[in-house]
């Protein structure tokens, strides 16, 4: 076996946990949050039941390392990623938390993900192929798949905890949260991708869309208090494309959970419980891929 029990759920003595996610495990620190992203991989909205051993450490790291980015874009709530520096009722958990956890700013979350995409692929690929836009957003005809949009464009959807986000235009968005709060929030979100999509093309990916998610501090003041929380484009919430291998008119090779659906539809997996496991090389290539994307974007190793 590749990983004879890779972290799929933590229990932390002493700390309350604040909710359970399909990925990480969030407790309470005082006035603060401990992230602990566990190795448990989704696909078609379900759990699965084999872990990707260090998938963990590459969403919190390469999180720190775009939070660290833009910085001077945005506030974000990312306190700490150092166990040696966490208060020490979590030094205590060192061994488990190590490269995999962070401490964050509590935020009141913006009930709307914010959607950045560049080429047509996914949800929006099939949105597009039925009415010719995207969350409301007309786009050119005779796009094929995987096209590179003409410029990017922000599409938000619903958050939900369980099942499918749902896209809605940037109108709905603002009847749900203020029309205010969405401008900053599309504006932040278009400027965050262009930035990453920058550099991200200096080291041979491509970022085909991404999502991220807001918080807010104080008042709430669109102008002052809007806070980056979350993951920050990673191969879980974004597509990562090889440069040299991008073909548009199909689906691309990717960095992400490519070979975890390719072999759930090979099995003919019906999308209902009981979940299925993974055989030991899907978990390993797997693993491969986000530990490249990693090392790729960061210029690091891997901790």
């Amino acid at each position: 076996m590749l990983s004879a029990a890779p972290l799929l759920e933590t229990s932390l003595a002493g700390l309350t946990l604040h909710r359970r996610g399909k990925v990480r495990d969030v407790y309470e620190v005082g006035n603060d949050l401990l992230i602990v992203t566990t190795y448990r991989i989704s696909a078609f909205d379900y759990v699965l039941g084999s872990g990707i051993p260090d998938k963990g450490k590459v969403l919190t790291q390469l999180s720190a390392f775009w939070f660290e980015r833009m910085g001077d874009l945005v506030p974000h709530h990312l306190i700490e990623t150092d166990v040696a520096r966490f208060p020490e009722p979590l030094r205590s958990h060192a061994s488990l938390l190590e490269g995999r956890s962070m401490l964050v700013r509590r935020t009141e979350p913006v009930p709307v993900e914010c959607v950045a995409r560049g080429y047509l692929s996914g949800s929006g690929w099939k949105e597009y192929q039925q009415t010719g836009s995207v969350c409301g957003v007309a786009l050119p005809a005779g796009l094929r798949e995987s096209d590179r949009l003409p410029e990017p464009i922000f599409t938000p959807a619903t958050k939900a905890e369980s099942g499918h986000d749902i896209n809605i235009s940037e109108a709905e968005a603002g009847r749900l949260v203020g029309g205010p709060l969405i401008a900053r929030l599309k504006a932040l979100t278009l400027e965050i991708y262009r930035r990453g999509t920058v550099h991200a093309e200096s080291k041979g990916i491509i970022i085909a869309d991404t999502k991220f998610e807001f918080g807010l501090v104080g008042a709430g003041d669109p102008a002052t208090d809007v806070v980056l929380i979350d993951e920050v484009l990673t191969p879980d919430s974004s597509r990562f494309w090889p440069m040299d291998r991008y073909e548009p008119g199909h689906g691309q090779p990717s960095f992400d959970k490519q070979f975890v659906r390719d072999y759930l539809e090979e099995i003919r997996w019906n999308k209902q419980p009981p979940v299925p496991s993974l055989p030991d090389d899907v978990v390993r290539r797997t693993r491969d891929k986000y530990v490249e994307a990693y090392r790729l974007l960061s210029g690091r190793e891997l901790r």
